[in-house]
């Protein structure tokens, strides 16, 4: 099974896999193609690390800097930073090499390594198996003047703030704005970013640990979030995950605004700007078909991809494409960002309120969603998901019932031992009973 999912390695931190000496092993494999492909051999090649706010990131973070001066990389450590901070330094420096600690969305005990290329976009999959392929190879270690540098940029967030701030050209004064942290990056970035941008800003859950990065907050808990909002009066409320590379929403009425919902938002005010590129959006096989009907209304055309934001931005680059995402938050707006970025979506929903005088909730009714059931399936051999026959027969079985109001997808989780199980209807009944019989099938099937 290779180590690298749909969003790098990812897994129990300082377990089987995920250890300190398999942090170094990647490192020190990433170091050999960067110096061996480095065409002035009078320097050194240069890497950015940085990492979200889990406590086992301390020490992945030491053994990927090790790995790398070790190999004769030097390393610029930026600490807290959101992931795609990561990927703007990359691209804004001229770096060879980035390295994000984070497990993203993930609970506290997991952890996981990113690896953004030249220009500030995620590795090639062709790269990331070599990097796999040459760890624990024979090497001849630098010595001396060879060995690599790490040095501390207590400069990096203030340069990655003032970029998110060239966005802005529509200034969010009298706009009262909830922002939760998910105790993780987006706690030492977002609340200053939204008040610089002129908002009156109520942080949440944005005083992290070490160990509750996640925990009952964020993008994927959003109950407390729109408590606050109502509780405060505030004009919406924004919640990022543990990395702060998604962005979902709530509405002053504490009502969730989704991805799909972002995007939908975002595509309708850049078509009116002129701004969006051959009038398309790409998003990816999740979307919802809400988002699908509301693009078609508003004379969109969307372009999809499978899941993963890697691929949404691969697509985006090969037509020239300027505004991708996914329903989980993950959007790229190619102007600013090589990768999703929950504090720029954040800065450009709330510009788009601002410049519009409409509320969120007028502004998302644009769409309208259709009940969508997602069931997770752990413990199963995901990997014979596509080969099992009575697993086909159940899924043309329930597209048959679900006609053309409705669609299935089952796909196996490129960062997790799970099949993902989502049926969309035009009914929740009729969603929930579909996907739990799916869900059943799937079980029975590839038990382990």
């Amino acid at each position: 099974m290779s180590l690298f999912g749909t969003d790098g390695i990812r897994g129990l931190a300082n377990g089987q896999i995920l250890t300190a000496e398999l942090a170094l092993d990647v490192a020190v494999a990433a170091a050999h193609i960067l110096v061996e492909g480095f065409d002035d051999k009078s320097q050194r090649p240069r890497a950015i690390v940085g990492q979200d706010s889990r406590a086992s990131g301390e020490f992945l973070e030491a053994a990927v800097v090790a790995g790398l001066t070790s190999a004769g990389v030097d390393v610029y450590r930026v600490g807290v930073l959101p992931t795609p901070a990561i990927s703007y330094l990359v691209a804004s420096t001229g770096a060879d090499l980035g390295v994000m600690i984070s497990a993203s969305h993930n609970a506290m005990p997991d952890n996981g390594i990113k690896l953004f290329a030249r220009g500030g976009g995620k590795l090639d999959d062709s790269i990331e198996a070599l990097v796999e392929a040459r760890i624990g190879e024979p090497w001849e270690r630098p010595t001396g003047r060879g060995v690599g540098r790490a040095i501390n940029d207590a400069g990096a967030k203030e340069k990655y703030i003032e970029h998110l701030m060239t966005s802005l050209t529509t200034r969010l004064d009298g706009l009262k704005i909830v922002v939760d942290c998910a105790n993780g990056a987006a706690s030492f970035v977002a609340p200053d970013l939204l008040a610089r941008a002129g908002a009156t800003v109520v942080a949440i859950s944005h005083t992290p640990d070490g160990w509750n990065i996640n925990d009952n907050c964020g993008s994927t808990y959003l109950t407390n979030l729109k408590e606050v909002v109502v509780k405060e009066g505030a004009d919406f409320g924004i919640a990022h995950d543990g990395d702060a590379d998604r962005c979902l929403a709530v509405d002053a009425h504490g009502n969730e605004v989704d991805g799909d919902m972002i995007m939908a938002i975002l595509a309708i005010g850049m078509k009116q700007a002129g701004n969006l590129k051959a009038n398309t959006v790409v998003g990816t096989v999740m979307s919802n078909l809400g988002f699908m009907q509301a693009m078609e209304n508003a004379g969109i055309t969307v372009e999809r991809t499978p899941v993963g934001d890697r691929y949404v931005l691969e697509l985006m680059l090969e037509k020239d494409y300027v505004l991708g995402g996914e329903q989980s938050g993950h959007v790229i707006m190619r102007k600013y960002a090589n990768t999703g970025d929950g504090l720029l979506t954040a800065l450009a929903i709330s510009q788009e309120v601002a410049r519009s005088k409409k509320s969120l909730a007028e502004l998302a009714s644009v769409m309208t969603r259709f009940p969508q059931i997602l069931i997770n399936v752990k413990g199963v051999a995901k990997e014979k998901l596509a080969s099992n026959s009575a697993i086909s027969e159940a899924v043309i079985a329930a597209e048959t019932t679900l006609g053309s109001s409705g669609r299935v997808l089952l796909r196996a989780s490129g960062t997790e031992n799970l099949v993902r199980v989502m049926v969309e209807a035009s009914s929740d009944n009729l969603a929930s009973e579909v996907a739990t019989t799916l869900a059943d099938v799937v079980r029975k099937e590839l038990s382990l």
